[in-house]
C-alpha cells in the first residue's frame, strides 16, 4: 500500500510525531474536562445568577426558584437530644411492660431482629417496664411521664410522633443520618441545605448556627453534623462556644484595630476578585463571604450573647441553669434571641442520653437539665407571636428497648439500642398542636400504624419551609443529590 504524501501548511500537526500527538491531544483532552469541571462546579454551587464576588454575607440570596410554594416556617431550631433517649420512660406508655416486668421477651415480637453486640450476648432478655408514673395532659389528652412536668404544661403546643424509625442501630451513623440524610459522613447537614436553598436574612449573623451543651458526656459530636459536605463552604454551620469568645479566633488580636482589618481585608478581596477572575471558582467565593462574615460578627456576636437585656423573669422561666453560659438552659434563650434576629436554622445538642445502664438515675439527670427549658422555649416563642413561623424539633437519633440490657434488679436496669420505633415532638411552624401521631405495639417494640422515616421527617420539614424535597438538589461528581436521596413522603397528616 502506498504511503500518502506529508501534509504540509494547513495541518502542521500532521507531521508531528505519534508520540507528540498523544501528549497534546491528552493535554487538550484534560484542559477541556477541567474548564467543564470547574464551570459546572461554579453554576451549581453558586446562589446567585452573577459569577462576580458577594458583596456581603446578605446577597446570599434563596435559589431563583424557591420557595416552591408559600411557607409556613421561617426558621427551626433542633433540640437534638444525643444518645437515643428512652421513648418508653418518656413519651410511649406502655403498662404492659410493667404487667410482664421480668419476663423474657417473646420471640413472635421481636421478629428476629438483630441484636447489637453490647446485648446480643446475653442468656436472657427480660422485659423492663418503666419505673415512672405516666398521665395524661391537655385536651388532647397526650400520655407524659412524670419526668416532663414543664413539657406536660404544653402538651397542646406539641405534636408527639411515636412512630418514628430508622436503620441505624449505632450512635456515629445515626446521628449523622438524623442530621445529614445518610448515614455515611461526607453529606451537607440539614441546615447547610436550608442555607443554599432558601439563603441567609441576616447580614451580620450567620445563617446556620449550632449550641452544644457544655462539660456533657457521651458520644462525640464531629463537625461533620454542621459541615456542608459537597456544598460550598459557606453554607456549613458556625459553632458558638459558651465564655468570652463565642466564635474562635473572632477577636482581633492585641493591636489591630477594627479599621485595620478592614484595610485588609479589603486588600484580601482585591487579590481574591483577580483570582477569581481567572478561575471562577465557588470555593473563591465561598472563602471571602466567610471572610466578611467574620468581620460583620465582631460587632453582632456579642450582642446576640449578652443576656443583660433579658427580663429577669423570662430568663428565670428557663430554669436555674439559664445564667449558667453553655447550659442547655442558657441555649435554649440564646436561640430564641438568634431566631429574633433572623437566623434560620438553630442546632442545639444535648449529650449524655445513652443509658445501657443506670436508667433511671440516668434518664432523670438529663430531665432536669432539658424539660423546663424546652418546654420554656416553646412557650416563650409563643408569647412573643414567634412560634407559628419558628419549628422547634426535641429528639435523638433512634429509641430504647423494651427488654433490659445487662443486670436488672430492682431499683436499676439500662436500655439498649432500638432503632424499630422511637418518638419525638414538634411544636410550631405549621405542625398541627395537640396531635399525637402514630403507635407501637403493646410491648412498644415495633409500629403497629403510620411509620415515620427519617427521610420522611426531612421531606416533612422541608415542605413546611415551602420547598419540594425532591426539587431541591445539588449536581455532585455527575449525580444530582437531596437531603432525602431517593426516598422520603410528607407527612401530610401532622401539616396545620
Amino acid at each position: 500500500m502506498p504511503s500518502l504524501p506529508p501534509c504540509t501548511g494547513h495541518a502542521p500537526w500532521l507531521s508531528l510525531s505519534r508520540r507528540e500527538c498523544l501528549n497534546r491531544l491528552a493535554l487538550g483532552l484534560g484542559g477541556i474536562a477541567l474548564a467543564d469541571l470547574l464551570g459546572r462546579d461554579a453554576t451549581a454551587a453558586s446562589v446567585s445568577p452573577s459569577p462576580t464576588l458577594p458583596l456581603s454575607p446578605s446577597s446570599a440570596a434563596a435559589l431563583p426558584s424557591l420557595p416552591h410554594f408559600t411557607p409556613k416556617a421561617k426558621r427551626i431550631i433542633y433540640l437534638f437530644q444525643s444518645g437515643g433517649p428512652s421513648q418508653l420512660d418518656l413519651y410511649d406508655y406502655k403498662p404492659l411492660l410493667n404487667q410482664r416486668h421480668g419476663e423474657q421477651l417473646p420471640d413472635s415480637v421481636r421478629g428476629g431482629q438483630r441484636l447489637t453486640g453490647m446485648s446480643g450476648n446475653q442468656s436472657s432478655i427480660p422485659i423492663a417496664g418503666s419505673p415512672f408514673k405516666f398521665s395524661q395532659h391537655g385536651r388532647s389528652g397526650a400520655w407524659y411521664s412524670e419526668l416532663l412536668p414543664h413539657t406536660a404544661k404544653i402538651a397542646d403546643d406539641l405534636c408527639i410522633i411515636r412512630s418514628m424509625h430508622t436503620e441505624s442501630i449505632n450512635h456515629g451513623p445515626g446521628v449523622t443520618f438524623m442530621q445529614t440524610g445518610s448515614q455515611i459522613p461526607g453529606r451537607p447537614s440539614f441546615g447547610s441545605w436550608l442555607d443554599y436553598g432558601l439563603g441567609s436574612a441576616h447580614a451580620n449573623l450567620p445563617s446556620f448556627v449550632v449550641l452544644i451543651t457544655k462539660d456533657k458526656k457521651g458520644q462525640p459530636l464531629m463537625s461533620h453534623l454542621w459541615g456542608a459536605g459537597f456544598l460550598p463552604a459557606k453554607h456549613q454551620g458556625v459553632r458558638f462556644r459558651s465564655g468570652a469568645d463565642p466564635v474562635l479566633y473572632l477577636n482581633n488580636p492585641a493591636g489591630v484595630s477594627p479599621e485595620t482589618r478592614r484595610l485588609a481585608l479589603d486588600r484580601l478581596r482585591e487579590l481574591h476578585e483577580h483570582q477569581f477572575a481567572g478561575t471562577p471558582d465557588a470555593e473563591i467565593s465561598a472563602r471571602i463571604a466567610n471572610y466578611e462574615m467574620a468581620f460583620n460578627l465582631q460587632s453582632s456576636v456579642p450582642e446576640v450573647t449578652d443576656l443583660k437585656d433579658e427580663p429577669a423573669h423570662v430568663v428565670d422561666s428557663y430554669g436555674p441553669d439559664a445564667r449558667k453560659p453553655g447550659s442547655f438552659a442558657a441555649n435554649c434563650l440564646l436561640a430564641r434571641r438568634l431566631a429574633e434576629r433572623g437566623v434560620k436554622f438553630i442546632q442545639l445538642y444535648h449529650q449524655d442520653w445513652d443509658h445501657h445502664g443506670g436508667l433511671p438515675g440516668g434518664i432523670k439527670r438529663e430531665c432536669q437539665q432539658t424539660d423546663q427549658p424546652a418546654a420554656a422555649l416553646v412557650a416563650d416563642l409563643k408569647a412573643r407571636g414567634m412560634l407559628d413561623d419558628t419549628l422547634v424539633i426535641w429528639g435523638g437519633e433512634f429509641g430504647r428497648t423494651n427488654y433490659c440490657q445487662g443486670p436488672m434488679t430492682a431499683n436499676n436496669f439500662g436500655r439498649d439500642h432500638h432503632p424499630r420505633c422511637f418518638s419525638l415532638w414538634m411544636a410550631g411552624g405549621g405542625v398541627k398542636p395537640g396531635v399525637t401521631y402514630g403507635e407501637t405495639d403493646d410491648y412498644g417494640y415495633n409500629i403497629a400504624k403510620d411509620p415515620v422515616h427519617i427521610h420522611d421527617l426531612h421531606a416533612t420539614i422541608l415542605h413546611l419551609f415551602g420547598v419540594d424535597h425532591e426539587r431541591l438538589t445539588y449536581k455532585f461528581q455527575g449525580r444530582r443529590y437531596r437531603l432525602t436521596d431517593v426516598f422520603g413522603k410528607v407527612v401530610k397528616d401532622i401539616v396545620a
